[in-house]
């Protein structure tokens, strides 16, 4: 088997052997593919495609690339979820303390932000003593005796994936649907959770722009659950607009303890809630009533235990950042558009995110939203404030606002999308 073969066979438009997909994903994970090779046949997938058996293959080479995870000797029975990336998306935060709190397990391996989607992992991090990296052991003992954790996956996951996304990222890769496919359900499937929701995006803050794109990934990504025996569910979901009224680390952990304290934005309560329903009717769990466990106090009793067994202070007081700026309504009328990616640009501008995997990030900065489409607002009112510690940021976050929202006369119509678009 040689690696030049397998490049030409996609960039040919032909079909990849199971046996020259087994060969090229170990070979990677060894070295002996080089970067430069694997990039090539990257883009042949990306331009090119793949037909169902060759991702089943993909993504099960993957899986063989290191270890896979068991939770049999759990009391319960274990729901996991994963989104595709979006801006302001902090769903996971109330939504596996809230499933927890239902009475699923719920080992939630999640990852950091890059660009302009925030990271599950970043945004726990602005709590004081929090960690992310757990031993399986470590892992283990908090799902059990907590019955929810949030953590990095381990080096020892399909460790093929790893080395693929980096790459995928630096070399204009990563928007090919049987990639994030079989890397997304890799990660999953070696995780060995029983049933598993996928929140997958739609919209201008999302990588699949378009319901057609979106139902393609959806449907590719069901598919694969299904046929490795895990009961697998996809909901394609709104990001046009930012999800509630942050984006950016420590903003949105705040607005996540609203939401668990019983209060927080409508948006958010209805994604947390609908997520945690399709988790418990995957994972067999009959009667629970998620609206009633965020009201009720049980779910943020389990987030505080959580947060504790991972050595965080949730009675801490979460970072601030230094300096502010608020950017008014130029005019007055109903708020019709607020785009999602110009307002993840800005948050990532002004150091909420990275460029590079290995960048820092400011726990304090981000946007804060005061309107949301279909609210009426008054010119000269404040309509977002930016929080950065490096106020030189600022006007190079202002640069990506224009254009960014559109103010129509009032008493303009205005209709809402609906948070869930497709299941």
């Amino acid at each position: 088997m040689d690696v030049i073969s397998v490049i030409r066979t996609k960039r040919d438009k032909g079909e990849l052997s199971p046996e020259q997909i087994d060969w090229v994903i170990d070979a990677y994970t060894r070295g002996v593919v080089a970067d430069e090779q694997m990039s090539a046949l990257a883009m042949a997938i990306l331009l090119n495609g793949m037909n169902r058996d060759e991702i089943a293959r993909w993504t099960a080479a993957m899986i063989a690339s290191g270890e896979r995870m068991n939770f049999d000797a759990l009391s319960r029975p274990t729901a996991d979820k994963h989104s595709t990336g979006g801006v302001g998306d902090k769903i996971t935060l109330p939504l596996a303390p809230l499933v927890a709190a239902c009475g699923a397990a719920v080992p939630q391996l999640s990852g950091r932000g890059l660009g302009h989607t925030g990271g599950t992992l970043d945004k726990l991090e602005s709590i004081p003593g929090w960690r992310a990296l757990l031993s399986n052991e470590e892992m283990l003992h908090v799902l059990d005796t907590t019955g929810a954790v949030i953590c990095a996956a381990g080096d020892g996951l399909a460790p093929a994936d790893k080395k693929l996304y980096a790459l995928r990222d630096v070399t204009g890769t990563v928007e090919a649907i049987p990639l994030i496919a079989s890397s997304i359900m890799s990660k999953k499937i070696a995780e060995g959770t029983g049933s598993l929701v996928l929140d997958v995006k739609v919209g201008t803050g999302a990588f699949m722009k378009t319901i057609e794109d979106a139902r393609e990934l959806a449907s590719t990504m069901v598919a694969l659950g299904t046929d490795s025996g895990v009961k697998t569910v996809a909901l394609l979901t709104d990001m046009s607009t930012p999800l509630g009224l942050t984006a950016g680390n420590a903003l949105e952990v705040r607005e996540s303890v609203e939401v668990l304290a019983g209060g927080g934005p409508r948006d958010v309560v209805d994604l947390t809630v609908a997520l945690a329903a399709e988790m418990l009717a995957a994972a067999g769990i009959k009667d629970a009533d998620p609206a009633k466990a965020l009201k009720d106090g049980s779910a943020m009793d389990v987030w505080r235990r959580m947060i504790a067994a991972q050595g965080g202070d949730p009675d801490a007081a979460l970072p601030v950042a230094r300096e502010q700026h608020v950017v008014t309504a130029p005019s007055s009328g109903v708020l019709t558009r607020l785009d999602a990616y110009d307002i993840g640009i800005a948050a990532w501008r002004l150091g909420a995110g990275r460029a590079r995997k290995e960048d820092p990030v400011q726990a304090g900065a981000g946007v804060e939203l005061h309107a949301k489409p279909g609210d009426t607002v008054t010119a000269g009112q404040p309509l977002l404030t930016l929080h950065t510690d490096t106020p030189e940021k600022f006007d190079y976050a202002l640069g990506s606002l224009e254009g960014a929202w559109d103010i129509a006369p009032a008493g303009t119509p205005f209709t809402a999308t609906p948070i869930v678009l497709d299941r």
